[in-house]
C-alpha cells in the first residue's frame, strides 16, 4: 500500500499512468562564507523606535543561519533572532558585525545611510 499521508490536494485523477509528485524542494545548500554576499545595515523600523543591526542576503540552511546569528549576538554579547535568511543584532553594532563576519571569512559590507 502506498503512503497516502503526503497526496494532500489530490482528489482523483483519470489518468491511468498517473502518478503523484509530491513538492519537496530541493535543499538549499549553504554557500561557503567567500561566496556570500551579506549586507549589514541598520534598522529601526516597526521596531517600537529601537535601533537593531540587520544582516541580510545570507544563502543556505536554516541550522547554518542560527550558528552564525549565534555567533554574532555572542561577540556583541546582545540578544537577536536569526530566521528567514536575516540575523537580527539587537542595537547599533555594525561595525563590530562586520568586522566578525569579514574575520569568520564572509564577503560583507555596509549597506544604507
Amino acid at each position: 500500500m502506498k503512503d497516502k499521508s503526503n497526496r494532500t490536494g489530490v482528489v482523483y485523477s483519470t489518468n491511468p499512468d498517473f502518478s503523484f509528485q509530491t513538492n519537496e524542494g530541493a535543499a538549499v545548500a549553504t554557500l561557503p562564507p567567500p561566496q556570500q554576499q551579506l549586507r549589514v545595515q541598520l534598522d529601526k523600523k516597526q521596531r517600537g523606535g529601537k535601533q537593531v543591526t540587520l544582516v541580510t542576503g545570507f544563502v543556505g540552511t536554516d541550522g547554518d543561519l542560527q550558528a552564525l546569528g549565534k555567533l554574532l549576538k555572542t561577540k556583541c554579547g546582545v540578544g537577536g533572532s536569526a530566521k528567514a535568511g536575516e540575523v537580527v543584532v539587537q542595537g547599533d553594532f555594525r561595525d563590530k558585525v562586520l568586522e566578525v563576519l569579514l574575520k569568520e571569512g564572509y564577503k560583507a559590507r555596509k549597506a544604507g545611510g
